[in-house]
């Protein structure tokens, strides 16, 4: 499994980013320093440009004509995607849907926010 974290920084604020990905999975109800997001506009536009692969469930997709699958798991102010034995132009799709809603990926394996900020 690999995962992917996207969330958005209101503005003006910078938080650390590892404890922030901490408290997503942690599942805290609330945030402080974080944008909400339109999440079920972003889970429309990730269904949309996956519209050719299964949909398992609300949340879930699997690729039938290839690899790999990922699930979703969403709060207010974020967007964890779990993606297993997908393939590198897949992970670049989602994190291109982030982008169109301004959420930078944050990495965890690596660990790094690829955002304005880091770079």
């Amino acid at each position: 499994m690999y995962e992917l974290l996207f969330w958005k920084y209101l503005e003006g604020i910078y938080l650390n980013h590892h404890e922030v990905y901490e408290a997503i999975i942690e599942e805290q109800a609330h945030i402080e320093g974080l944008e909400e997001l339109p999440v079920q506009v972003i889970l429309n536009r990730i269904a949309s440009v996956f519209s050719k692969w299964e949909k398992v469930d609300d949340k879930s997709w699997k690729n039938n004509t290839g690899v790999g699958a990922f699930h979703i798991r969403t709060t207010p102010q974020s967007i964890k995607i779990d993606c297993y034995g997908t393939e590198g132009k897949t992970m670049d799709a989602l994190v291109n849907i982030m982008e169109e809603f301004k959420c930078a990926l944050y990495d965890p394996q690596v660990p790094q926010r690829y955002d304005e900020m880091a770079e």
